[in-house]
């Protein structure tokens, strides 16, 4: 999983030619981090697909202001460098895939 910030984000996400989902996520959140065995585990069914990234919103302000990001966990997914949509919350692991599985459809 890519870890985004200031510098690599233009790159990895906006420019990228793979659909990206972002974590944004704070350590002291405690459904992020129950999120993050789940998301280890999503990312292996996508390789190819769908690039996986995080980001930490304590870290990465600015980004996440520049996204709205109001509540966490949040999961943006990118596709040509816009975003196409967002999922909200802790989900299990099947519920997860098949959000994900709607959105690029």
């Amino acid at each position: 999983m890519i870890e985004l910030n200031k510098d690599n984000f233009r790159r990895e996400v906006l420019e990228s030619k793979t659909p990206v989902i972002i974590d944004f996520f704070a350590f002291w959140c405690g459904p992020c981090m129950m999120m993050a065995p789940v998301l280890e585990e999503v990312e292996k069914n996508y390789r190819g697909k769908l690039k996986f990234a995080k980001l930490n919103v304590d870290e990465n302000g600015e980004i996440a202001g520049k996204y709205n990001i109001s509540g966490i966990p949040c999961f943006i997914i990118f596709q040509n460098g816009k975003e196409k949509n967002r999922i909200i919350g802790y989900m299990e692991e099947e519920v997860l895939k098949s959000k994900i599985d709607l959105i690029l459809r």
